[in-house]
């Protein structure tokens, strides 16, 4: 499960500045995710063959009666509670205020590894300066300049040494994390599949603190079953639901081959299911969308299964090549059809096409629709090939790789679809110059 580290602090001591030059160090980085609410930003970040989920909370504002501010507030609690380590951001060029007083106490009672990190240190006086901090109570301190990236590396190798080993499975099995809103029926799914027979369950040492790990082996299936349900209760945080399912849902995401979907019949697809159905596209998840609740569906006749999935694809396009299972949790109906579905979109993630079966189908494609030429010059696809991804990746190397346009990577892609059957799984087409 994704190790979360919070960036906490009042508005402009630079928090945003030093999240984008975190993310900025390396090019494999995932794209920023936008939350809800207030935009989020989440991305993850690798140092010293590590990585860690980072998120820019939003600027601390105090106990003030502005519904925004009090959004603001909410999130950056949801964000301290689950982070393993909380990267407290001042600005040497104010000194201490009042603001940076109230999140130095907060942090305090969370009993949370905080590291104090003092920005805009940028020359020697301000180093003298930094000294100032050393009244918040802290043990260490960290200056740093988040425009130049002056002592980045020292604090990124704190935060590498306070987070939790990561999490090492037994067994190479599938894993199938269960994502969606809150009261989508994850619980009650999870129940279902685990309860029925409890020596089927096998608890994994060394999770999070708020998902479980269980291994499932019954009727000749096997898999690894991520539960990010609600499964604690929150005393001291004031939450956002949305905000706070985003961030269960990243930790799910990254640890899981395929992201089991669950949507409400009864509401249908909303704004919170797209979020969090593309943080796992954008992650190159597997994805299977589950429909529960479909037994209290009204007038079947006239709202039938077909209709309700076409309206689900709409809304999920441009990636709508994805699975659709309409289940009932509580009457126990098609769980293990979803359960087979999962599995099949795991071995479609993990299909390998031979490199001249491969090169055969390239050329047969465009021979039937050659790539539109480019200032009058043919646009010639010489070669393909599979690369070594948790997910399916193809390089095409041609002449003009950069005029590849955006329409015929889409018919490439629906071709590799029909020809390969990729439903479920994202794919990725690479243009490299020959």
């Amino acid at each position: 499960m994704s190790n979360l580290v919070a960036i906490v602090g009042r508005p402009n001591v630079g928090k945003s500045t030093f999240f984008n030059r975190m993310l900025g160090m390396r090019k494999s980085i995932i794209d920023d995710v936008s939350g809800v609410t207030r935009d989020r930003q989440y991305g993850t970040v690798e140092w010293n063959g590590r990585s860690f989920t980072l998120i820019d909370t939003g600027g601390f504002i105090g106990d003030s009666g502005d519904a925004f501010a009090a959004a603001i507030r909410s999130q950056v609690h949801i964000a301290i509670d689950e982070a393993e380590v909380i990267i407290f951001m001042v600005d040497v060029a104010t000194g201490i205020t009042d603001l940076d007083d109230q999140v130095s106490e907060m942090l305090h009672r969370s009993g949370k590894k905080v590291l104090l990190v003092v920005n805009k240190v940028d020359n020697s006086a301000r180093h003298l300066d930094a000294h100032e901090f050393w009244t918040l109570g802290y043990e260490e301190m960290f200056p740093v300049s988040s425009s130049s990236g002056s002592g980045t590396g020292d604090l990124l190798d704190e935060v590498i040494r306070l987070l939790p080993d990561a999490e090492v499975f037994e067994e190479d099995l599938p894993k199938f994390a269960i994502i969606g809103r809150p009261n989508a029926g994850k619980s009650s799914l999870v129940n279902a599949l685990l309860d029925e027979n409890r020596s089927i369950v096998t608890d994994v040492a060394g999770t999070t603190r708020d998902a479980v790990h269980a291994k499932y082996s019954k009727f000749g299936k096997e898999f690894m079953l991520i539960d990010t349900a609600g499964l604690r209760k929150k005393k001291n945080v004031r939450e956002d639901l949305e905000f706070y399912s985003v961030l269960r849902a990243l930790r799910a995401i990254e640890s899981a081959d395929v992201c089991i979907l669950m949507l409400d019949a009864t509401t249908g697809v909303e704004g919170q299911d797209l979020n969090i159905f593309r943080l796992a596209v954008k992650n190159n998840k597997g994805v299977v969308v589950l429909v529960n609740k479909w037994d209290l569906v009204e007038n079947k006749e006239t709202n039938t299964a077909k209709d309700f999935e076409e309206k689900i694809k709409a809304r999920l396009a441009p990636f709508s090549d994805v699975p659709v299972v309409f289940i009932s949790v509580l009457e126990k109906q098609r769980l293990f059809r979803a359960i087979e579905v999962a599995m099949e979109v795991h071995n479609h993630r993990s299909t390998r096409i031979s490199t001249s079966r491969l090169n055969n189908f390239v050329q047969d494609v465009i021979a039937q629709n050659p790539p539109p030429t480019y200032r009058g010059n043919f646009i010639s696809i010489k070669y393909a090939t599979q690369i070594h991804t948790p997910y399916p990746a193809f390089v095409l190397f041609c002449n003009h790789p950069k005029q590849i346009k955006e329409p015929y990577k889409n018919y490439l892609e629906n071709r590799f679809r029909e020809e390969f059957n990729f439903t479920g799984t994202p794919i990725a087409l690479f243009f490299r110059q020959k």
